[in-house]
């Protein structure tokens, strides 16, 4: 949990944002343009609290809103080059590096880790604990749905 915030606090030094408004980037990265209730679900929160990091982040120009052509009522958030850069300068979520090498392990030490994942998580009372949005298969610095 030290190296998780750690991570998050080099994060935010490097790119002056909070680690939700990195989530929100991130989201953002592997289409370029998301519409907002989709950033919700993938992190699994709100639409009030995406809309207020959509925001601060247009705010600073590293994202813009657009009404689409085909609903005029619906509006795209889409990631400008700014924030694209911001997000290349910024390092990657440990979760990332952690899958990376996870996936490098051999089979056994695969299970073995994942059994005393399971077992730490039943101790803390974590197993209905929703998890953090996870790295796509890329690891290219973006994340999936869970």
């Amino acid at each position: 949990m030290h190296a998780l915030d750690e991570n998050a606090r080099a994060m935010a030094r490097a790119s002056g944002l909070t680690q939700a408004q990195l989530l929100v980037l991130h989201a953002l990265a592997k289409n370029g343009q998301e519409m907002p209730r989709d950033i919700a679900r993938l992190l699994g929160v709100g639409q009030a609290t995406i809309t207020i990091q959509i925001d601060k982040l247009e705010a600073r120009g590293l994202v813009r809103r657009e009404r689409r052509q085909a609903d005029r009522r619906a509006i795209w958030v889409i990631l400008t080059d700014v924030g694209r850069s911001l997000l290349d300068q910024t390092p990657d979520f440990l979760q990332e590096r952690f899958a990376g090498r996870f996936r490098d392990l051999e089979p056994w030490e695969q299970a073995m880790l994942l059994a005393v994942t399971e077992r730490l998580s039943s101790l803390f009372d974590a197993e209905d604990t929703a998890p953090f949005p996870q790295p796509d298969e890329a690891g290219a610095g973006k994340v999936s749905v869970p």
